[in-house]
């Protein structure tokens, strides 16, 4: 393997249940509820997905959201729209905690 994340292993998500049956159906019949039509619409819920997989940086998400995305109908104008809300928020994120940073330094004396 040249590479930590191995594409491969996507394909293989469903053997974590080698651990634990009950508690791998569980979580597959939930995470099917969630991503079932409801309030949102699948496009709208791939759409969130392909965004929190770039927030959380998980390579394996991003494959599959981004193909789940095309597959219910979302272009690539939204779809890196969805990940510029992402980015945007972890950036605003890390910049709040600037506010603590400040705090600190004020108490602690400049």
């Amino acid at each position: 393997m040249s590479h930590y994340y191995d594409p491969a292993h996507l394909a293989k998500f469903g053997t974590i249940a080698e651990g634990s049956h009950t508690l791998a159906d569980k979580f597959f019949d939930w995470y099917g509820a969630v991503f079932s039509e409801g309030a949102l619409s699948e496009r709208e819920k791939a759409l969130i997905a392909l965004a929190v997989a770039h927030a959380v940086q998980c390579p394996y998400c991003i494959d599959a959201y981004s193909k789940t995305c095309l597959e219910k109908g979302a272009d690539l104008e939204q779809m890196t729209e969805a990940v510029h809300v992402a980015a945007a928020i972890r950036g605003g994120a890390s910049l709040v905690h600037g506010v603590q940073m400040l705090e600190h330094v004020k108490q602690t004396g400049m």
